[in-house]
């Protein structure tokens, strides 16, 4: 699939244009990972998708093929206590622009992921879907991915009772169940949300 809406920048004149995607904003535990990342306008692969459209292996493999060609790749791990004090929504958005500065290159455009960033002074496109329309922006998808699903794997280590190595930290009825069971972790879980909430005042209320 041809991800080929940057294009239309390139034309333009825009050459290092970055992407910037996100993983985690829907689970109630670890981290939103933010990334960004930059190629060449000769850059083409036509396996590089939106990562919820590839298969773990595909993204494993493909990850450190993006890493190796892209021009400039960040990112960063936005931790639950961050997020319960700024909301998924304004903690997104400064891990976006936090990751843009990170960038070894200067971008010259910027394409998110349909995320609006107001304060940034370099000019930007919130594209809806954009991890399904621009190449940078999936790649970007496929980064954050990688990493936050690495990082709930060394959380199962620590917490196997809770097995996040199945759920990834999202509101399956697993994760819902082993909530209820145990309770909440601090550190990890995110107390702003609803069912975090829930679970914890029935401890409470247990206790």
């Amino acid at each position: 699939m041809a991800l080929t809406y940057q294009r239309k920048f390139e034309k333009k004149g825009f050459y290092h244009i970055a992407g910037v995607d996100e993983a985690g904003r829907g689970p109630l535990a670890g981290p939103l990972v933010c990334a960004a990342v930059i190629f060449s306008p000769s850059f083409r692969h036509a396996l590089i998708n939106d990562s919820k459209q590839l298969t773990d292996q595909e993204r494993r493999k493909l990850f450190p093929f993006i890493m190796e060609h892209a021009l400039s790749v960040s990112y960063q791990m936005i931790e639950p206590e961050i997020i319960d004090r700024l909301n998924i929504y304004r903690a997104t958005q400064q891990g976006m622009m936090t990751v843009i500065q990170s960038l070894t290159i200067k971008p010259d455009f910027v394409i998110t992921d349909a995320m609006k960033l107001p304060t940034l002074d370099i000019p930007y496109e919130p594209l809806i879907k954009g991890d399904t329309k621009a190449l940078p922006v999936a790649a970007a998808s496929i980064i954050a991915k990688v990493i936050r699903d690495d990082y709930m794997l060394q959380l199962h280590e620590q917490y196997p009772h809770f097995q996040f190595h199945l759920h990834k930290g999202y509101p399956t009825p697993l994760h819902l169940t082993l909530l209820k069971r145990y309770g909440p972790l601090k550190g990890i879980h995110r107390f702003s949300y609803r069912p975090v909430q829930d679970a914890l005042n029935q401890k409470v209320f247990l206790i």
